[in-house]
């Protein structure tokens, strides 16, 4: 730690709240522990995660970091016990538990992937929580494989735009929805094979429509709430619904009978929670699966604005207001 600065600036959550809650402060540099590494952070992703714990519905998980913030990019400082002290200088973007909104951030070596030569740092860090999270749900929960069709709410956020891409490189047919003609338009301009305006028409019969009347074999769902019995009558039979977000309401009442009749699989998962061991995991296989892409430029994230750490509350409220195109991200 020789070198390093006592302290740092943060971002804490003052009390839950609306976006004014965010406020600068200063903080103890962290010391990295055994299997983690101490990054200078050049760039935070803005998430929705972050959105409901600075709500005060989200809480850090027992150990993790209470400051917002869970994935960014930045230059290893300093290692703990186990990790080479080789990687000091080099360049990462890392999925974490929470601290991201900071000059400084802890993260484990294991979930830490290497930021190739010549990649934009911004763009690094607009990476991890995304694709771990679509990578995981889409592909291994949601068992999408090529020439599947699949339907993705919330088309122009940073988990749509990455599930766009992602699809579409893995051979899938992809259909989404937005909330306005410009943002369809946008959506298809990214790599969309269909968009639908959830304002102006019927989601559940333009996707009967689409598909021949047949349904798609997969939804990723953020919404859930009154959406998820309309996303079961977009599934073909022995369709698949991923719920990974609970924006529309946690309590969905379904036809149980329609589920046995068409033998429908339905599961969600959260990423935050999920223990060390099976974050590490879906780094390997993110790292021998997607990274390959990400090295020679065929994945980048879609981007939209980039404020100062200092103006977290600007990014957020930026967010709330649905305005945005991709991601949203803190240059530190």
């Amino acid at each position: 730690m020789d070198k390093l600065p006592e302290s740092m600036t943060v971002i804490e959550i003052s009390t839950p709240g609306g976006p004014e809650v965010l406020v600068p402060s200063h903080r103890p540099l962290p010391i990295p522990g055994v299997g983690e590494v101490l990054l200078k952070v050049a760039y935070a992703g803005v998430n929705r995660p972050d959105v409901i714990q600075r709500k005060g519905l989200y809480p850090a998980p027992s150990g993790a970091s209470d400051l917002p913030g869970l994935e960014v990019s930045g230059t290893v400082v300093a290692v703990g016990d186990n990790v080479d002290p080789a990687v000091i200088g080099n360049r990462y973007c890392a999925l974490v538990s929470g601290g991201g909104y900071a000059e400084y951030c802890l993260a484990r070596m294991d979930v830490c992937l290497p930021v190739p030569s010549g990649m934009e740092m911004v763009k690094a860090a607009a990476l991890p929580e995304t694709l771990f999270t679509v990578w995981h749900n889409v592909f291994e929960r949601g068992n999408a494989t090529p020439g599947e069709t699949v339907l993705i709410h919330g088309g122009t956020s940073g988990i749509g735009t990455m599930a766009i891409k992602l699809g579409k490189l893995f051979g899938l047919t992809v259909i989404v929805t937005c909330g306005s003609d410009e943002k369809c338009v946008a959506a298809e301009k990214i790599g969309a094979d269909h968009a639908i305006n959830y304002n102006n028409s019927d989601f559940v019969e333009r996707v009967k429509a689409l598909t021949s009347g047949e349904g798609v074999h997969l939804v990723l769902d953020m919404v859930a709430g009154s959406y998820v019995s309309r996303n079961l009558q977009c599934l073909r039979e022995d369709g698949r619904h991923v719920t990974i977000a609970v924006q529309g309401g946690m309590i969905s009442e379904i036809n149980m009978a329609y589920v046995m009749s068409r033998r429908l699989t339905l599961t969600g998962s959260t990423l935050r929670p999920r223990t060390p061991a099976f974050k590490a995991t879906l780094a390997q296989q993110l790292l021998a699966k997607v990274w390959p892409m990400v090295c020679e430029g065929t994945l980048r994230p879609e981007m939209d604005k980039i404020f100062p750490l200092a103006e977290a509350a600007a990014a957020h409220a930026y967010m709330e207001s649905g305005a945005h195109i991709g991601k949203i991200m803190l240059e530190v």
